[in-house]
């Protein structure tokens, strides 16, 4: 029998392939794969993994009737693969087991503060030349200290968020239409309460949540105009969760303080993108989790995974869309 085969895609810098390496089940064989090369290298491959984009139904069908068993992802997100074509194939789609949780719950905090904060805005002051004045106050800043936080999905990375919060003496209310166990509750010291009242009382929002029909445009125009006009909206998660053009709207007319984005609807933007022109945005170029010490953790978790699938057990962290198709 030939040793099970993992494509991984896409190639990834030198010093981030030697960590999956090192880590390789052993009796594995590993091949790292460009984006374009993975509709052949996965027709006689046992496990795909990595970074995934889009897949046609006809190269995932075709690859699990070979021998294709798994599509693990090193990512939380999955709205760009195929789900449609993974389910025709009947093949388990895997996310990393929150294995970026902490440093996604880390880069959003990070931004909360720095949003807050202005901090964007009072570096490009200084770089232009400028420093304190008698009119220094004008433009407020806030404190996430007795602030009321709000979180828009409680899953792994929400809670890691809300964990990273004690000991700030904020207010931390949540909206998941999956709620957490009282005990769970108490445990991380959070409220929950429908999404228009966190809309309406949280200083800070912050988005965690997947990218699927039902959560595109999340926040949209009417979201926005219920928030505190000093309140600020922080996405790590994926860009299509907010509807750009109204938030470009609430800021330009100072509706909404302020927003910290990892992430946009194109990605990377155009140059001639508007909300470069905003003061009041903080950028980040979808960065929040792919920090050094994450990626031992996202290669170890899908490795366990495809090593489960290989022996014939049930993948873990599948999507909830074919959650279905391997109860």
């Amino acid at each position: 029998m030939p040793e099970p085969k993992i494509v991984f895609a896409p190639i990834l810098d030198e010093e981030v392939r030697a960590i999956g390496e090192s880590l390789v089940p052993k009796g594995f064989k590993l091949e790292w794969t460009a984006h374009a090369d993975v509709p052949a290298a996965i027709q006689d491959a046992d496990h795909l993994c990595g970074f995934i984009g889009p897949l046609s139904t006809e190269t995932l069908v075709s690859a699990a009737a070979n021998r294709l068993k798994l599509v693990q992802l090193m990512s939380v997100g999955y709205d760009r693969f195929n789900l449609d074509g993974a389910r025709a194939a009947k093949l388990p789609v895997s996310v990393n087991g929150g294995a970026n949780a902490i440093a996604v719950a880390e880069h959003a905090i990070m931004m909360m503060l720095a949003t807050l904060k202005r901090v964007h805005e009072l570096d490009l002051a200084v770089r232009a030349g400028g420093w304190r004045s008698a009119a220094t106050g004008s433009d407020r800043v806030y404190e996430l200290w007795h602030s009321t936080v709000g979180i828009v999905g409680m899953g792994r990375i929400g809670q890691e968020v809300a964990t990273r919060l004690a000991g700030w003496q904020s207010t931390i209310v949540y909206y998941d239409p999956f709620r957490l166990s009282p005990e769970r509750e108490a445990e991380l010291g959070v409220r929950y309460v429908e999404l228009d009242e966190l809309l309406r009382t949280a200083d800070v929002v912050t988005i965690h949540v997947p990218l699927n029909a039902q959560t595109r445009h999340l926040i949209d125009a009417e979201s926005l105009s219920i928030m505190k006009s000093s309140a600020v909206v922080v996405n790590t998660a994926r860009g299509g969760l907010i509807d750009e053009d109204a938030l470009l709207t609430a800021l330009q007319e100072g509706r909404i303080m302020g927003a910290g984005l990892d992430v946009l609807n194109a990605e990377p933007p155009p140059n001639d993108h508007p909300i470069f022109k905003l003061p009041n945005v903080l950028l980040t170029p979808h960065t929040a989790g792919p920090t050094w010490q994450s990626f031992p953790r996202r290669f170890a978790n899908c490795f366990a995974n495809i090593e489960r699938v290989q022996r014939g057990e049930p993948a873990q962290w599948v999507v909830p869309e074919l959650a279905d198709l391997f109860s």
